[in-house]
């Protein structure tokens, strides 16, 4: 399925709220920690499984500054704003998966490489928004809440669901990735190009994700089809939502 998706892409709501109300504010006090501030520069290479080097961005001394369109650069900042949210909620949603199953022995280290390779996202997204002076999202306080419950309230459905959640997010997230770079290979500019590189890299990182997920029986989960559907609305709600707030 994800190897498809490389190349093309394409009454469970109350349970969901009804199970996580209480987790969510016991564990919210526990593991959350402090926001990541956004930083100039990105993270070292040796984060993750990414291949993206920190060291690589091109300087403002070697590149001509960006010549962009009104609507080129519109579609730059909308498009980077998404992402850094994208991957703040996908931080709080496997930080609350983590919280509920961090502990099983076979699911515990799936979430936690999982979360790893979100982090280290988030850090270089955290950079290109102060790179190219992008306003980051007004909503992230609910951007973190609203993941945190969405991955502890599934967690609390059991592991399979857990899975069920991330195969509907990543498949979201990686046929949005994928639009994106569509998009980029319109513009003809260095800094543009590496922009698609880390693009590309985090694409292929979130279909590794859902790879995992299928693997690890995401399918099974009960009542799949509805938290699927649930769980992609949602997604693509908050990736309009963020682009304009």
């Amino acid at each position: 399925m994800a190897s498809t998706l490389r190349i093309t892409l394409q009454p469970t709501s109350s349970l969901l709220v009804r199970s996580t109300c209480q987790t969510v504010t016991r564990a919210l006090s526990s593991t959350a920690a402090p926001r990541q501030a956004s930083a100039a520069s990105t993270p070292s290479s040796g984060s993750s499984s990414s291949h993206i080097d920190g060291d690589s961005n091109t300087t403002a001394s070697n590149v001509p500054p960006l010549r962009l369109s009104k609507e080129q650069r519109a579609m730059l900042e909308q498009m980077i704003r998404v992402d850094q949210a994208g991957e703040l909620g996908a931080n709080w949603i496997y930080r609350g998966q983590y919280a509920v199953l961090g502990s099983d022995k076979k699911v515990g280290p799936l979430l936690q490489n999982m979360w790893d390779q979100e982090k280290h996202h988030l850090k270089v997204f955290d950079g290109i928004i102060s790179q190219y002076r992008v306003r980051p999202t007004l909503l992230r306080p609910f951007w973190e809440m609203a993941g945190f419950a969405l991955g502890a309230g599934t967690a609390l459905l059991g592991k399979e669901a857990a899975m069920a959640c991330t195969e509907a997010v990543e498949t979201v997230i990686g046929g949005h990735y994928n639009d994106q770079l569509k998009e980029l290979l319109k513009i003809d500019h260095p800094d543009i190009a590496e922009l698609r590189k880390i693009v590309q890299q985090f694409r292929d990182d979130e279909l590794e994700h859902l790879e995992t997920a299928l693997e690890h029986d995401a399918q099974k989960a009960p009542q799949h089809e509805h938290i699927s559907n649930f769980i992609k609305e949602g997604c693509k709600l908050a990736i309009w939502v963020s682009g304009k707030v």
